[in-house]
């Protein structure tokens, strides 16, 4: 599937970090071109950054309402949107997106509440439109590789599951200084429920998810705002029952000194178990019942298909959190292409994060500070 596609962009404007992270990560493969936004909060800003990023005047867009109302007017319309604005405004986003028949890549959380999820999920299947989300650890090929291999059986009935996502750089006050990133992601308006939670623990339980396909049964969570004033957590601890019998822990914190972006997955089951760390991407610790231990590497020999095609480069050149964003686009842009042609799904896309997981992640947070609240174990239905 080679065929080209445009793309307008919500939010991601100057100084936005995660903005530039997509654009980068679409432009990888040179399969979809920036041809619209409106990348701020005000119009000024926004057409100022669209005049950086080299935008069309007549195509740079001073609020999301008038790039879906203007461009659904154009024979040359923009193929797909991408969504990388703060969390209280993807759901109104997506929803204006997929009711004007625009193909939709959201940044997660996917929105503040399941039940907006659920309401994105069902007026994509109506109209027959892709909504994605971008929970990008699951394009790393070794992470696919380890799916493979948990859910060919491999490492037989999963009785463990370790998930860990730590990072340091809200261990301080950094929001009173008026650091942008950090400012709404304490903030219970545009964050959502969720702190560290929200922000990268729906990334821990989603690559759970992803590697393991089990379903949560019941959790118990402890949520703390470790630094004082704070009024969402910066730190999480969640105990989790699968229903195949297995347990889980998930933690997820913002305030370990000296992490940078420490997520990892441990999976132990009757017949053997598997490491992976994201800052060492490209390697899979594997250990069987009745062998030495070994480690695959990302290109080497004996890998699954899944693993294979989400490369892009030989064994022993490093790639890292822009190839594997990559892949997500990679993904969405077959499955859009699919979509407009009504043919088969590419193994690429059927590996792309779906609005339906976005919809599960925020339930994730949902049970986690229900369950805080309770100071008890909840079920997750």
């Amino acid at each position: 599937m080679t065929q080209r596609l445009t793309y307008g962009m919500i939010g991601g404007g100057t100084g936005a970090f995660i903005g530039e992270v997509h654009r980068r990560a679409v432009s990888l493969d040179d399969r979809a071109t920036l041809v619209a936004g409106a990348l701020s909060s005000t119009p000024e800003k926004s057409k100022q950054s669209a005049h950086l990023l080299g935008l069309a005047p007549d195509r740079s867009y001073g609020r999301y309402e008038e790039l879906f109302e203007k461009e659904s007017q154009r024979e040359d319309r923009v193929d797909f949107v991408s969504v990388v604005t703060p969390n209280d405004t993807h759901y109104p986003i997506a929803k204006m997106a997929l009711e004007h028949g625009f193909h939709v890549v959201l940044d997660k959380p996917a929105t503040h509440t399941s039940e907006q999820a659920a309401e994105l999920a069902e007026l994509a299947r109506a109209k027959d439109l892709m909504c994605c989300v971008t929970y990008n650890y699951t394009g790393y090929p070794m992470v696919r590789q380890a799916r493979a291999m948990v859910r060919g059986g491999e490492l037989g009935n999963i009785r463990k599951v370790y998930a860990e996502y730590h990072q340091g750089w809200l261990a301080g006050d950094l929001e009173a200084s008026g650091q942008k990133q950090a400012s709404w992601r304490v903030d219970p308006k545009r964050a959502g429920l969720g702190g560290a939670l929200g922000d990268i623990g729906t990334h821990a339980e989603n690559l759970v998810s992803f590697v393991a396909g089990l379903d949560i049964e019941s959790l118990h969570a402890s949520l703390s705002s470790f630094v004082p004033g704070r009024a969402l957590d910066d730190d999480a601890s969640v105990m989790m029952r699968f229903a195949n019998g297995g347990h889980g822990v998930l933690t997820a914190s913002q305030v370990c000194i000296g992490e940078g972006n420490g997520l990892s997955l441990r999976i132990h089951g009757d017949k053997g178990s598997l490491w992976w760390n994201q800052e060492r991407p490209d390697e899979l610790r594997i250990s069987m019942l009745d062998r030495n231990p070994e480690t695959y590497t990302r290109g080497g020999p004996g890998l699954h298909e899944d693993a294979q095609i989400s490369s892009r480069i030989p064994q022993g050149h490093p790639e890292g959190y822009l190839e594997a964003f990559g892949n997500i686009y990679k993904g969405a842009i077959d499955t859009i292409i699919a979509k407009r042609h009504g043919t088969e799904l590419s193994r690429m896309a059927k590996l792309v994060p779906t609005i339906e997981d976005g919809e599960r992640g925020v339930r994730f947070v949902e049970r986690c500070v229900e369950s805080a609240k309770k100071n008890a174990q909840v079920s997750w239905a």
